[in-house]
């Protein structure tokens, strides 16, 4: 259920979405905001099995829009290879306020926005 409810409130969103398999979906995507304003990117989300309990973690994208850093301490420093392929990566970004969200996409949409936000 945990899959199908993201996706669903994907759809409810109006979000278009493709469906990648083994709980991953990908999600057209105009940067809002930040440096990257107006750029056309792919996010990828891999749906954790307790959704909405856990939101996915930090999101993937494509094209890459910051350097590879996976050796960095923590976040937000962090960014590395994307089991969605060669042209990804994923930013490690955890979704802090999630235990105090009301545990829907949209909310976990309105973190993304705010990374662009800080990047």
């Amino acid at each position: 259920m945990a899959y199908s409810d993201f996706v669903r409130q994907l759809g409810d969103l109006r979000l278009p979405f493709t469906e990648r398999g083994s709980n991953r979906v990908e999600v057209p995507y105009v940067v809002p905001i930040g440096r990257f304003r107006g750029t056309p990117i792919t996010l990828g989300f891999e749906v954790p099995g307790d959704f909405p309990n856990s939101p996915p973690g930090g999101p993937h994208m494509k094209p890459r829009l910051l350097p590879l850093n996976p050796g960095a301490a923590g976040h937000p420093g962090r960014v590395a290879e994307s089991p969605f392929g060669p042209d990804w990566e994923y930013w490690s970004r955890p979704y802090e306020g999630w235990a105090e969200s009301d545990h829907s996409v949209r909310s976990y949409m309105a973190h993304v926005r705010r990374l662009f936000a800080t990047q």
